[in-house]
C-alpha cells in the first residue's frame, strides 16, 4: 500500500508517506515555506494544505498522485459539533469545519491526478494514537500497547485513552470539550505574554523558576475524575498574576509561580490518567502522542510514577505527527502492519556532491576533512559554536543531530551565549547530547536510552559543575542519547570531544534563530551562518571556518 497522510486543519501542517508499512518520508510545511508552524491555527487558514511537503514526499518515493492507494486526512468533520454546543468560544469554527468537509476537493486540486474518492478522513485523535501506538518500536513480541493522547482539541474531544492490539484500536475513554488540558495550557501561555499554540514549551521552562504556590487552589477545579476523564475549566489567571504583554522582556516571580503551579497540576492529572489506563489494560508499554506529550517534564513523571515498564513518545507528537498517524492507520485498516519507527530523520537530505555545489555556488571556502569529527570537536573544545547540518532533517520540533547548534557544555556562559545567538529568552535551557553508554554515569531518574529528547533527567551532583551549560535551574537536563545506530557522525564527534576535553557531552539546540523554523536545506544553513555569530559550519562532510571567509583568496 502507498498512503499519503496529511495534517492541515489546525497548525503544524505536514505530510507523511508510508509505503508497505514503512515510513518513507515525513516533513512539516514550515521547513519549506519558512513560516513558523506553517500557519496560525485560525479558521480562516484551515483550507491551506502542506502542498510543498506533500509534493516532496511523493517525489522522494518517485510516485505520482495517481499512484497512491489512499490519502489520509487527520480530521473527520462528520464527528464535529457546533462550537457553542461544545462550550467553545469560536464564532468562526463552522468555517473550519466546512473547509475540512471540502478537503478532498482541495487535495485533488493540489495534487492533479488524485481521485477525490481516494481521500479518507481519519479522526484527529485516532491519527495521534496511530502515530504512537502503531509506530512504537517497543512491542517486538506482539504484545498490546496502551496509548494515551492529549492535546488542545480534536473534532469534539481533547483526549483519547485506548489500546492497540494487532493493528486495531480499542478506545476506552475520551474527554469531551470544552475540558482540555491543551487548551488550558494554551490559555496560560497567552496570559504569560507568549504566543498561544506555539510557545507552550516556554511556560514549561519558566515553571522551573517558580514555586507551585497555587496548586491547592487549582486542584479544586482541575483534576482527573476517576473514570478515565478529567475536568479542566480555564480559570481567571489574573487572580494569581497580572497578564504579561508580548513586548515585555522581564517576568516576575508571580508569573513563574503560576507557571509552576499549572505545570505541576498538569503532571498530576496526566499521571492519574495513565494509572487509570494501566488499571484497565495491565499493559507493559504506553505510547503517547498529542501536543501535551511534548511536555517532557510530565512525560518523566509518567515514566517514574505509573506501573508502565516502558513509555514511548512519538517524536513529532504535536499535530504534525497526525499526518504520519493518518497514513499508518489507513495502512493498518488495509491489513498492512507498520514497521517499527527507528528514526526521526525523515525529511530532506542532499548528497555530498550536492552540498559541495551549494558551497561553491555561494563562493564559500570549505574543506572536506578526513576526520571531520575531530576537526569539529577541536572547534568546540576551543569554545567555538558549530552549526551542524548532516543527513535528512528531523520530523518534529526537536533538533536531534541533523540540524543542530552545538557548543561546549563546560562553560556556564554558553547558555546565555547561545540564547543570545538565537535571540531567545534567557530562562530557556539548552540540551545535552551524550553517548548512550555514558549517559547512566551522568544522568539519572529518567529512561535511557532517550533518543528523541522527550524526557528530563536529573544531572548527578558530581557532574553539575562539569557541564553547567546544560543543567537547568532545577538540576535537570533534557538529554538526547546518541549511538552509532541513530547518529553515527554525532557519535564520532562526541568521542572526539571527550578525547580532547574529558567530557562525553556536547550542548545541542536547534539550528535556527527565534521565530524561524529549523534550518532545513543548504540555503537555510548558509543564511544562518552568514548572519549569526557561529564559528564553524558542518555541511555534510564539508567544513567551513568563519575565519576563512575573510582571508584573501588567491586567483584560481
Amino acid at each position: 500500500m502507498r498512503v499519503l497522510g496529511v495534517n492541515a486543519l489546525f497548525h503544524d501542517p505536514s505530510a507523511a508517506l508510508v509505503v508497505d508499512g514503512t515510513v518513507v518520508a515525513a516533513a512539516e510545511e514550515e521547513r519549506f515555506s519558512r513560516r513558523k508552524h506553517g500557519k496560525r491555527p485560525v479558521p480562516f487558514s484551515a483550507w491551506e494544505l502542506p502542498e510543498q511537503a506533500m509534493r516532496w514526499c511523493l517525489a522522494e518515493a518517485g510516485l505520482r498522485p495517481e499512484d497512491l492507494d489512499a490519502v489520509g486526512y487527520s480530521f473527520d468533520a462528520a464527528l464535529a459539533k457546533p462550537a457553542p454546543d461544545m462550550g467553545l468560544s469560536d464564532p468562526w469554527d463552522h468555517l473550519r469545519i466546512m473547509y475540512a468537509e471540502k478537503a478532498p476537493g482541495f487535495l485533488g486540486t493540489a495534487l492533479p491526478g488524485l481521485e477525490r474518492e481516494q481521500v479518507r478522513f481519519v479522526p484527529h485523535h485516532v491519527a495521534h494514537a496511530a502515530s504512537a501506538g502503531l509506530a512504537a518500536p517497543i512491542n517486538e513480541q506482539g504484545r498490546p500497547t496502551s496509548v494515551l493522547v492529549l492535546d488542545g482539541r480534536g473534532e469534539c474531544t481533547s483526549h483519547l485513552a485506548g489500546r492497540y492490539e494487532n493493528g486495531r484500536l480499542e478506545t476506552f475513554a475520551g474527554q469531551a470539550l470544552p475540558h482540555s488540558l491543551g487548551l488550558l495550557y494554551e490559555s496560560l501561555t497567552e496570559h504569560l505574554g507568549f504566543l498561544r499554540s506555539s510557545d507552550e514549551f516556554k511556560v514549561m521552562a519558566l515553571a522551573s523558576y517558580g514555586k507551585p504556590r497555587h496548586l491547592d487552589q487549582l486542584r479544586e477545579t482541575i483534576h482527573a475524575t476517576g473514570d478515565g476523564g478529567f475536568v479542566a475549566p480555564v480559570p481567571d489567571w489574573s487572580q494569581w498574576a497580572r497578564p504579561r504583554h508580548a513586548d515585555e522582556t522581564e517576568w516576575g516571580p508571580e508569573h513563574a509561580d503560576l507557571a509552576a503551579s499549572v505545570q505541576q497540576c498538569l503532571e498530576e492529572v496526566l499521571v492519574a490518567l495513565a494509572c487509570w489506563l494501566h488499571d484497565r489494560t495491565g499493559d507493559r508499554t504506553l505510547a503517547m502522542a498529542g501536543g501535551t506529550a511534548l511536555n517532557c517534564v510530565a512525560n518523566t513523571r509518567i515514566w517514574r510514577e505509573t506501573p508502565f515498564e516502558t513509555v514511548w513518545v512519538q517524536p513529532a507528537a504535536g499535530d504534525a505527527g497526525t499526518s504520519l498517524g493518518a497514513a499508518l492507520q489507513l495502512c493498518a485498516d488495509g491489513g498492512e502492519p507498520a514497521e517499527p519507527f527507528t528514526t526521526a530523520a525523515l525529511g530532506r537530505g542532499w548528497s555530498d556532491d550536492e552540498l559541495a555545489a551549494w558551497l561553491r555556488r555561494a563562493n564559500v571556502p570549505f574543506t572536506t576533512p578526513d576526520d571531520l569529527a575531530d576537526e569539529a570537536a577541536a572547534v568546540l573544545a576551543a569554545d567555538g559554536v558549530v552549526a551542524w547540518f548532516d543527513g535528512r532533517s528531523e520530523f518534529g520540533p526537536r533538533a536531534l543531530g541533523q540540524r543542530s547548534l552545538m557548543a561546549h557544555p563546560g562553560r556556564s556562559e554558553n547558555l546565555e551565549r547561545l540564547n543570545d545567538v538565537k535571540g531567545r529568552e534567557q530562562f530557556r535551557p539548552v540540551a545535552p547530547m551524550v553517548l548512550t553508554d555514558r549517559a547512566p554515569h551522568i544522568f539519572t531518574d529518567g529512561p535511557i536510552p532517550s533518543p528523541y529528547m522527550l524526557f528530563v533527567h536529573t544531572v548527578r551532583p558530581e557532574w553539575r559543575e562539569r557541564i553547567p551549560a546544560v543543567v537547568h535551574v532545577d538540576g535537570t537536563a533534557r538529554i538526547q542519547t546518541i549511538d552509532d545506530a541513530n547518529a553515527p557522525h554525532v557519535a564520532a564527534l562526541l568521542r572526539a570531544f571527550e578525547h580532547r576535553t574529558g567530557l562525553p557531552v556536547v550542548v545541542n539546540t536547534s539550528l535556527n534563530i527565534a521565530g524561524r523554523p529549523m534550518v532545513d536545506d543548504p540555503r537555510d544553513a548558509l543564511e544562518l551562518f552568514g548572519s549569526a555569530p557561529v564559528d564553524a559550519l558542518v555541511l555534510g562532510p564539508h567544513l567551513v571556518h568563519r575565519g576563512d571567509m575573510f582571508r584573501p583568496r588567491t586567483a584560481g
